[in-house]
């Protein structure tokens, strides 16, 4: 039985592609992708690792998340589900992990270990199949799934709709009076199939770069 293949984008060239089409067909990202350029790539491996690094950004900064999860990758290699059922509660919470983030690794180690569930066997799966997997683990939620669908599995046309950062920003270019629902933004963001993964990317890059200058600004008026 053959292997159905997803549309991703991994490379420079399919991105660029995928983000001058939006452009396209959407003066949104056109002003978009004009003020930021092509979005920076995102290293999440589609394994145990990058769904656990995913894990552990849940409601934290990037740069808190990365921190922490320096720290983790570096104390335990390979990052792995056997790893993180061998370490201790208090190791966890030293390099950085709340108490809800440790009962959720070790809930999706104990899916990966005795509950037979295969990363690699799922990521050739349908995303509903796949979301649907995930968030029956305790502690993963429909965000987590969907940026592993974005930032793992590449899948071209995934999106998140309950990410704070793409309600923000959607908010502020389509000038809506109040920030969008997940249910709504996820109506908003049909006009950008199939690569609504890249749209989401584009609009990740303009609110960091809109955080970036009102810091600025804020800096420049401190006395």
């Amino acid at each position: 039985m053959a292997v159905k293949r997803h549309a991703t984008v991994t490379t420079d060239r399919q991105l660029k592609a995928a983000a001058e089409m939006l452009a396209r067909q959407c003066k949104v990202m056109s002003r978009i992708l004009k003020r930021t350029g092509l979005p920076p790539p995102r290293d999440f491996p589609a394994d145990f690792s990058g769904l656990a690094k995913i894990v552990v950004g849940q409601q934290l900064s990037a740069q808190s998340a990365a921190a922490i999860w320096t720290r983790l990758a570096q104390r335990i290699a390979p990052f792995t589900a056997e790893a993180v059922a061998s370490a201790s509660d208090d190791e966890l919470k030293q390099l950085g992990l709340s108490n809800g983030k440790i009962r959720t690794l070790r809930a999706l180690s104990s899916a990966v270990l005795e509950d037979g569930l295969d990363l690699a066997l799922l990521a050739t799966a349908e995303d509903g199949v796949i979301i649907e997997r995930l968030t029956a683990i305790h502690g993963i939620g429909p965000w987590t799934a969907d940026i592993y669908l974005l930032f793992a599995l590449a899948r071209r046309d995934a999106f998140a709709p309950g990410d704070l950062a793409l309600q923000l920003a959607v908010q502020h270019h389509f000038k809506l009076e109040r920030r969008p629902t997940a249910e709504e933004l996820a109506q908003i963001a049909e006009r950008w199939r199939p690569a609504r993964a890249v749209a989401a990317q584009l609009l990740w890059a303009d609110y960091a770069l809109a955080r970036r200058a009102l810091l600025g600004k804020a800096k420049m008026a401190s006395p």
